[in-house]
């Protein structure tokens, strides 16, 4: 029985999952990602993982979902964010590959997610999948025909630089305006609360609370919040055509406040063909990842 590792690598925490081919977990570990350290230190965590849940003698390919975006032909981060330095330029796949003496896949860990709920989770049996994740920025991965699409230059998927009219005239993290992820991210709607209330939050899990128990400021951002994200995401099922839509990441957990939003500004916008498409929350959480990038390792072996 060929058995797989699929490892997620994010910016605070790595994880592993070994897994056989029906999408069976059968051991798990994490740690947390030594972002500070550089490169070297994130591979050989990743490495130290791989090795714990069973090795090379157990493992027979390992499949990668990471941060940033990705060379999936490569297997190289073509570019990240500040919150892994040194990230960008890595050979992930080769440098695994060496360290393991294992065939490596690697892709960004949105799609890997995507491949995650396709095989296991909200989206099992369905061909084509719109996958969004909401949380500290705003992602997508599309699913065509069982296939991630990555587009031309590797950067398809980038759902939170989607223009809406909420979000008209401010800054967003990658130097333009106007986009979504400036607005309907969870940092975002933190602030948002924050600069609109004399309560104090830490967390958006705080603003949802309140918002459950009716305390209006709270509940109209998290409403502006869903309705925002919810105009992007109509947007996007009328150029894709997809048969279901996953909604994954730390802000759909604010509950209804968010939900009900959402889906009405999603109504306002789809065209009528595309109505009764459903749009569910993703049901795998962070397992999702680590399957789809176990989906991955399987493409690697006969």
């Amino acid at each position: 029985m060929s058995l797989v590792a699929g490892l997620d690598i994010g910016g605070t925490k790595m994880a592993v999952a070994l897994a056989d081919r029906s999408g069976t977990v059968l051991d798990h570990a994490t740690r947390p990602t030594p972002a500070m350290e550089g490169p070297d230190a994130i591979l050989t965590t990743a490495t130290d993982l791989v090795r714990t849940v069973g090795g090379t003698e157990v493992v027979a390919a390992v499949g990668v979902g990471a941060a940033g975006v990705i060379d999936r032909r490569r297997g190289v981060v073509v570019s990240a964010t500040q919150a892994l330095p040194g990230w960008a330029g890595t050979d992930l796949r080769g440098e695994l590959s060496r360290r393991l003496g294992l065939p490596v896949a690697v892709d960004n860990d949105v799609h890997a997610h995507a491949l995650g709920e396709q095989w296991r989770g909200a989206a099992a049996g369905y061909a084509d999948v719109l996958l969004i994740a909401v949380g500290t920025g705003i992602g997508a991965s599309t699913v065509l025909g069982g296939h991630v699409r990555h587009g031309a230059h590797g950067v398809a998927g980038h759902a939170g630089h989607v223009p809406v009219a909420a979000a008209a005239g401010v800054a967003c993290a990658c130097g333009g305006q106007g986009h979504v992820e400036a607005v309907a991210s969870g940092p975002a709607l933190l602030a948002r609360f924050r600069s609109r209330s004399e309560t104090d939050a830490a967390h958006l899990a705080e603003v949802a609370r309140l918002a459950a128990a009716g305390e209006p400021v709270a509940a109209a951002v998290l409403a502006f919040g869903g309705t925002a994200a919810g105009h992007a995401i109509g947007g996007l099922m009328n150029v894709i055509d997809p048969e279901i839509v996953v909604i994954g990441g730390g802000v759909p957990n604010c509950g209804e406040p968010w939900w009900q939003p959402l889906r009405a500004a999603i109504a306002t916008e789809v065209l009528p063909a595309l109505r009764d498409v459903p749009v569910v929350p993703a049901a795998l959480g962070a397992d999702a990842a680590l399957l789809g990038a176990a989906r991955l390792a399987f493409t690697l072996l006969p």
